[in-house]
């Protein structure tokens, strides 16, 4: 069993986006990510082998897509982007840190 907390502790160090295994299967793998302004390179996108459950647990992002228009999340808003689906982190507040919470399924 392991107990935490999704808030902390947060890295002071965030010149470079944290991304932490919080628990995985064979099947399933949950991440924590934690950003301060980053974002993707622009020359690329995410094509993953598998569906991805996404919240913004803190902060705000915005998600661009090739072919649909951006999708900003705030604080609770969560998105399931199917396996192959072409994204990419456009923005991330600079301001704080945004708190993701992804499942790769």
């Amino acid at each position: 069993m392991t107990i935490g907390n999704i808030f902390t502790p947060l890295p002071a160090d965030l010149s470079e986006e944290i991304i932490e295994t919080l628990a995985q299967s064979e099947h399933t793998h949950i991440e924590r990510i934690v950003s301060k302004g980053h974002r993707s390179p622009a020359s690329g996108w995410y094509d993953q082998n598998d569906n991805e459950w996404v919240i913004v647990l803190k902060g705000e992002a915005i998600l661009a897509f090739p072919d649909k228009d951006d999708v900003m999340l705030k604080s609770g808003d969560f998105l399931d982007i199917p396996a192959h689906q072409l994204h990419r982190v456009k923005w991330t507040t600079p301001a704080s840190e945004t708190v993701w919470l992804a499942i790769h399924y």
